[in-house]
């Protein structure tokens, strides 16, 4: 990966790992920009942005995507983690147009259940699994979340299925497949500035 070209860092994460944190702190320190399922939600909810759609503004003059991030506003409270999202193949190309749309724009770090499938092949990109075990995920979902453990667990579970569940309908393979990824790392004994700092530093050993 070269970080003198554009290039892309797509993060898959479990629920309560850090690993939206972690996936902001890296794009700080690379000066780029985090977008994460949330943010395409957002997108697709607030602009009821259709493939169809999203394929016209790109026809259109350059700036679409700039003026549409700046009509949008948006902060984590708005997106509920027990939502029960109606998934369906119109949606998935809808959010991969998106991903494939941000990309196109500038280097940047996205967060989601399919990034790292749909940027596969692309030949500057640096794919990462974030992990933690049961308890620390718990822990943290519940202090987060102001929530019981026993909640958390609930909580996580279902996210976890959710998240299974559409991956592998909709790209055939498994999340937890790490073979998808050039990086997996446990959080439990490291904090985000640490991994940040780890994955930079594999980063630089992949540009020797």
């Amino acid at each position: 990966m070269n970080l003198n070209n554009k290039f892309i860092i797509t993060i898959n994460r479990e629920l309560g790992s850090g690993g939206r944190t972690v996936g902001r702190k890296l794009a700080e320190k690379l000066g780029v920009e985090y977008f994460d399922k949330a943010v395409i939600n957002a997108l697709q909810e607030r602009y009821n942005l259709s493939v169809e759609q999203i394929e016209h503004l790109k026809g259109q003059e350059t700036g679409w995507w700039e003026e549409l991030k700046r009509k949008l506003t948006f902060s984590d409270a708005e997106y509920d983690l027990n939502r029960t999202d109606i998934e369906t193949e119109d949606v998935f190309r809808a959010e991969t147009e998106i991903l494939r749309a941000i990309a196109k724009e500038n280097s940047c770090v996205i967060a989601g259940r399919t990034a790292c499938y749909v940027f596969r092949e692309h030949p500057n990109h640096l794919s990462i699994f974030i992990q933690a075990s049961m308890p620390c995920r718990m822990d943290r979902v519940a202090r987060e979340q102001n929530m019981s453990k026993e909640q958390a667990r609930l909580t996580i579970d279902k996210v976890d299925r959710m998240r299974e569940n559409y991956v592998q309908e909709f790209t055939g393979t498994s999340r937890y497949d790490t073979r998808n990824y050039q990086l997996v790392i446990n959080m439990d004994e490291i904090n985000e500035d640490a991994a940040v700092e780890l994955i930079l530093s594999y980063i630089r050993s992949m540009s020797v």
